[in-house]
């Protein structure tokens, strides 16, 4: 049996916790931009630490993305965003079992 250097696996659930963002979350709408593909790369670590060792809730990652969009992007608090932020962290603990290193 072949093994796969786990550096390569940890860059494959980084990239799909990237691509969760950007098509689940894209609180500014740049997901049809080919040259904003990397605009969330700064949230995916924090929330790849989340999800993965952390062993946070939908909540929790929802409640983070949330806080990103509106204090530190700066957009309005709005149900549009809470419903946004909500689904992808529920997309993200979803696929969490499919992101796991072994």
């Amino acid at each position: 049996m072949t093994r796969v250097p786990s550096k390569y696996l940890l860059g494959e659930s980084l990239a799909r916790v990237r691509e969760v963002l950007m098509r689940e979350w894209d609180p500014i709408g740049v997901q049809d931009i080919p040259e904003a593909a990397d605009e969330y790369d700064g949230y995916v670590g924090r929330v790849h630490v989340m999800l993965m060792s952390e062993q946070a809730s939908a909540e929790t990652i929802a409640a983070y993305l949330f806080d990103i969009a509106t204090n530190h992007m700066g957009l309005s608090n709005s149900v549009r965003l809470a419903e946004l932020s909500d689904h992808a962290a529920s997309t993200l603990v979803a696929i969490r079992p499919e992101l796991e290193i072994h």
